[in-house]
């Protein structure tokens, strides 16, 4: 864990989750209007910028918290040993939180309504093992990094996630904090608030499968030294 002062932890966590989702919600829109009626170009201008900004994000606020921005990430990091449940709580909150402000920050942008809820159905056994499978895959890029390349993983993360929009049948939420949040947008990334349950138990689940294979694959970091504020 990073040995930044606890409010610069929290506060790096929902900056990096709001703009995570400005970014989200916002290319969708604009991909959306310019694409004219061409789905795959609305994705390709919702994928780009995505995971050109979690390069950006993780750089920048990786040595402050660690940048998870995905509540996913850090209960993994907890089931490993390398988080208290107590500062893990507390960077989920802010996450959500953070999350959220970022959707309705994308709305006020583009003058739409701030309060939605979305109508796109996100549903089936194939979406849900999608999303398994990009956070399966999410936490074995992220643990793979931290044992042998950490200085790649901005870049490493983003890429998987531009990749992973396309591979996968429900185009990657792969994060629990998103998906709750894009519920709160009807626009052409939001997902109806009935699927929002099975997309989180698919996410925690891979997670979980993704933490436990990379104890077995990869070196374990060292659990952070005593929060002294604690």
């Amino acid at each position: 864990m990073p040995t930044s002062p606890r409010c610069q932890r929290l506060v790096a966590e929902a900056l990096g989750s709001a703009f995570l989702l400005a970014t989200v919600i916002g290319s969708g829109i604009m991909g959306a209007k310019l694409a004219g009626g061409n789905l795959a170009l609305a994705l390709l201008g919702n994928t780009l910028p995505t995971g050109a900004i979690l390069v950006v994000l993780i750089t920048i606020f990786g040595p402050i918290s660690g940048a998870h921005f995905n509540p996913a990430v850090t209960l993994a990091l907890t089931w490993r040993g390398q988080m208290r449940p107590r500062e893990a709580w507390q960077y989920v909150l802010c996450q959500l939180v953070g999350a959220m402000i970022g959707v309705w920050a994308a709305h006020v942008m583009f003058d739409l309504p701030v309060w939605q809820l979305s109508t796109t159905v996100r549903s089936g056994s194939g979406q849900w093992f999608a999303e398994f499978v990009a956070t399966f895959g999410l936490l074995l890029t992220i643990f793979g990094c931290a044992a042998a390349a950490p200085a790649s993983t901005a870049y490493a993360v983003g890429l998987y996630i531009t990749a992973a929009y396309w591979f996968t049948a429900s185009t990657s939420f792969a994060n629990p904090a998103v998906t709750i949040a894009r519920a709160l947008s009807d626009t052409f990334a939001g997902i109806r608030p009935q699927d929002v349950v099975p997309f989180l138990i698919a996410q925690l689940t891979g997670a979980l499968v993704g933490a436990y294979l990379g104890r077995w694959g990869f070196a374990e970091q060292p659990m952070s030294a005593p929060d002294p504020a604690e």
